[in-house]
Formats: structure tokens, C-alpha cells, sequence
């Protein structure tokens, strides 16, 4: 099993976001591994207003400004939870919310968790991905060199299988185009119509 490279995760989020596109997540439900492919993120830093690091360092963000390699999991709209790999220096508030993920092994364990879902449903939203896979608070801070849940960089995608947009269902800093996607894979959650940056 390859070990976690956190100096590949210690620089800006916009580059941790593409680097993680292609990369694995492996996670141990029931004793049994499931592994699935990041194909969309968004990336997050305290420079932005729409990140949650915009304002002082809190005990709900401490994780953000921590090491990389890290994961940093809140709840949202009182439904859901996210999760997000923690970049960037140590200190400085930044990490890759991961949007979509493609099933590789154990598709019958995801669907477990999502009985209602079917085909690319699974798992093409940030909340989908994180039901799917039973991420909740509880792994709030874990270290991604461990299970139960793992990170696996895989070598970089090339930069023609990147595509970018602004990101998505945010209020501040709309137009920054932050969210990046493995072009024509069919677990990416929306592909827009606008021009995407080659």
C-alpha cells in the first residue's frame, strides 16, 4: 500500500485540487475495503470569502489550519456532511472540498448505505459521497495515511483531463474558478455550459 506523500499536499489549494483528480480513497466499511476515484473537487483557503478559514481561526475550523493530509468534515444545512482533504502549509487555513467520486471496488457496500440510489446517483454530490462511504463528524481531523479511511496519490492526471468552472451552490466569491473535474466522466456532479479553461 502506497504511504501518504503530505509534502505533494503542501502547496495551494487550486494545485492540491487538481493533484487529488484521479487519486484513491480507501475506505473500510464492515471489515471490507472500498475504494473509490476522486473525479471532482473544489478548493477552499483563507483568502477567500467563501471559505469557511475566511474568518478567524474557531474550534470548527482548527482542523483547516492544520498539517496536510488531514480531513475536515462539517455538517451543512442541518442534512448533510462534507468532507474535505486539508492542503497547504501548516498554519495557513486551506483544504479540497472532494465533490464526486467514481465507485471502483465494492459498489454492493456504497449502495448499502445509499439503498435508494442508483447508477451514477451514488455517488455524484459532495453529500452523496460522504453518505455513501458513512463520513461523518466522527472523522473530523482523521489522518488520511489511516484507516479507516485512506488516501492513495496515484500519479497526476494530464492537465487535458482537467477542466475548470466556478464553483458550486456558494454565495461569496461565485465567479472564482475553483472547481475542478475529470472532463466526460459520468460521476462529475454538474457539468456547466460556460466556457471551461484548457
Amino acid at each position: 500500500m502506497l504511504m501518504l506523500n503530505r509534502r505533494e499536499l503542501e502547496t495551494s489549494a487550486p494545485i492540491a485540487a487538481q493533484r487529488l483528480l484521479g487519486c484513491v480513497l480507501d475506505r473500510q466499511i464492515n471489515g471490507r475495503s472500498v475504494k473509490v476515484r476522486v473525479v471532482e473537487t473544489e478548493a477552499y483557503d483563507q483568502s477567500d470569502a467563501a471559505s469557511h478559514s475566511y474568518k478567524p481561526r474557531s474550534q470548527r475550523t482548527d482542523v483547516m489550519f492544520g498539517p496536510a493530509g488531514y480531513l475536515y468534515v462539517y455538517f451543512t444545512y442541518g442534512l448533510h456532511y462534507c468532507a474535505n482533504v486539508v492542503v497547504g502549509q501548516n498554519g495557513y487555513g486551506a483544504a479540497v472540498l472532494i465533490r464526486s467520486v467514481e465507485p471502483i471496488s465494492n459498489f454492493e457496500l456504497l449502495q448499502h448505505n445509499r439503498p435508494t440510489a442508483a447508477g451514477y446517483n451514488l455517488t455524484n454530490g459532495p453529500a452523496k459521497f460522504t453518505q455513501a462511504l458513512g463520513i461523518n463528524k466522527e472523522l473530523n481531523g482523521h489522518d488520511l495515511s489511516h484507516y479507516p479511511l485512506k488516501l492513495i496519490l496515484l500519479p497526476p492526471i494530464n492537465d487535458n483531463e482537467i477542466a475548470c468552472s466556478p464553483r458550486i451552490g456558494i454565495s461569496q466569491a461565485k465567479d472564482i474558478k475553483w472547481r475542478f473535474y475529470i472532463r466526460n466522466n459520468p460521476y462529475v456532479s454538474k457539468v456547466r455550459h460556460e466556457k471551461v479553461q484548457e
